[in-house]
């Protein structure tokens, strides 16, 4: 961690977006070791939220004795000394070897004074949210910060090529589960996707003031059609899942993770502002972006790489609770609850189990929730004349005659804590319930009479609800 960023060096870093534990500032000035990257800095609550993880407020915490006996045959991640060098581990040993060394980047730790931290405060306070300043401050007592690659931007010379237009996407779990152990009252769960059940709970929290039309399951299904119906749904109402830049600037979504529905307005602006990229007519140049980015999704195989470790939660959080309360030696409080008539001995198998496996069991779990909760990022250029040898993939559009370059990555990759169990399994019966009593007409929903543009992340998902459990085996998809 030789890199050292001081107070002199703050002017150089801008908002880009932020979750509820990071702020995500972007370089704009002239160090080869910056150029092209992204910082992402530790925010620490007003009030003591817990969304903000069980690190103290200095960052200094590392993990708990629990934690280290889940991550035990990942050695370096044990023993590092605070949970922040603890989650970028992660990213190196247990999640870039699932999803691919060339979609990810873990980062790297850089150090920043006091200094710099309290000046970038003060610089990018009138860009937040006002929710997001009254919810948290910059975390001026840590002593480092992360610093990765800039996704949203081709690493050189992009805008020598003209443009570089990235789409920031949140596939979300794409497939049902079929735990047995999810109980018969929640069999819904099994025919119903996660994301579309949740959207009723946002609704009637007030969180979104519509339903989205994205339905997970086409992004995964295999099928270009259903592939390219899901990316016009995620355009439609992009919420936090949808977002588009242009040489490193938002022109479609909101600075804190995305606007609840398209207005006309909004859809003319990035009409407009799509003249640079698309050589279509006026009207068509959207229909034909969106066609570009379900051309990449589909031909990029990270769906495939991404179903593949969603899918390492193959018991339900209806089955990983049970083996996490064996784990932390604690009395399981879902068995509790359910009563002795509800057993029948279905859980009583998981309680049977050896520890190595219920630390299988909730390790695989919170690997699996940290894909359902990820971001996939894909950025394109134009392929200039004499471009054979470029290292990136291409695609090409009939319809105009267009050839460009893309590139593909993962980011938001964070580490789930273990004490969040709870929490996961608690959220995953208020969603099928409030689903179940929306279908059946049992409450009526006020729409909202304003919604916040900036709801949810950037570059951080560990500030949702939605990153809790869900299983499933849809057809892999086929790039």
């Amino acid at each position: 961690m030789e890199l050292v960023l001081e107070q002199k060096d703050a002017g150089d870093w801008v908002y880009r977006g932020e979750g509820a534990a990071n702020l995500v500032l972007a370089y704009n000035g002239n160090s080869p070791a910056f150029v092209g990257k992204v910082l992402r800095i530790q925010k620490a609550p007003r009030n003591g939220s817990p969304r903000f993880g069980s690190d103290s407020e200095d960052g200094h915490s590392s993990l708990t004795t629990d934690e280290c006996l889940l991550w035990k045959e990942t050695k370096d991640l044990v023993s590092a000394p605070t949970r922040k060098i603890a989650e970028q581990l992660y990213v190196q040993h247990v999640i870039t070897p699932l999803l691919g060394s060339g979609h990810v980047d873990p980062g790297i730790r850089v150090l920043v004074t006091r200094e710099f931290l309290e000046s970038v405060e003060k610089n990018v306070l009138c860009q937040r949210p006002s929710w997001r300043v009254d919810a948290a401050k910059v975390n001026t007592l840590n002593n480092s910060a992360l610093l990765i690659s800039d996704h949203s931007v081709f690493p050189h010379g992009n805008l020598k090529r003209g443009f570089c237009i990235s789409v920031e996407i949140k596939p979300k779990c794409g497939f049902l589960p079929v735990s047995r152990f999810i109980s018969e009252g929640n069999a819904i769960k099994k025919r119903i996707s996660r994301f579309k059940m949740h959207q009723s709970l946002k609704l009637r929290e007030r969180e979104i003031s519509e339903i989205s039309v994205y339905d997970p399951l086409d992004m995964f299904s295999g099928s270009k059609d259903r592939v390219h119906k899901a990316i016009e749904a995620l355009f439609v109402t992009p919420q936090n899942n949808f977002r588009v830049f242009l040489n490193g600037t938002l022109i479609y979504g909101g600075l804190g993770g995305g606007a609840d529905t398209a207005s006309c307005a909004v859809e003319e602006a990035f009409e407009d502002e799509l003249k640079c990229v698309i050589q279509a007519d006026d009207g068509l140049r959207t229909t034909t972006f969106l066609k570009l980015v379900s051309e990449a999704v589909f031909g990029s195989g990270l769906i495939d790489r991404l179903l593949k470790v969603e899918k390492l939660d193959i018991f339900d959080i209806e089955g990983a609770i049970h083996a996490y309360y064996d784990i932390i030696s604690q009395p399981c409080m879902v068995c509790r609850d359910l009563g002795e008539d509800k057993l029948s001995g279905k859980y009583s198998y998981l309680h049977s189990l050896p520890l190595n496996e219920s630390l299988k069991i909730v390790r695989d779990y919170l690997i699996a929730a940290t894909g359902k909760d990820l971001s996939m990022m894909i950025s394109f250029r134009p392929r200039v004349d004499g471009d054979a040898e470029s290292p990136y993939h291409g695609v090409f559009l009939k319809s105009t005659n267009q050839a460009f370059d893309y590139k593909a990555s993962f980011i938001d990759l964070d580490m789930k804590s273990l004490k969040k169990m709870e929490h996961y399994y608690e959220l995953d019966q208020q969603i099928v319930r409030c689903y179940a009593q929306m279908v059946n007409g049992e409450h009526q929903v006020e729409k909202p009479t304003s919604v916040d543009p900036y709801r949810n992340t950037y570059s951080d998902q560990s500030n949702t609800m939605e990153d809790a459990s869900h299983a499933g085996d849809p057809a892999v998809m086929g790039a």
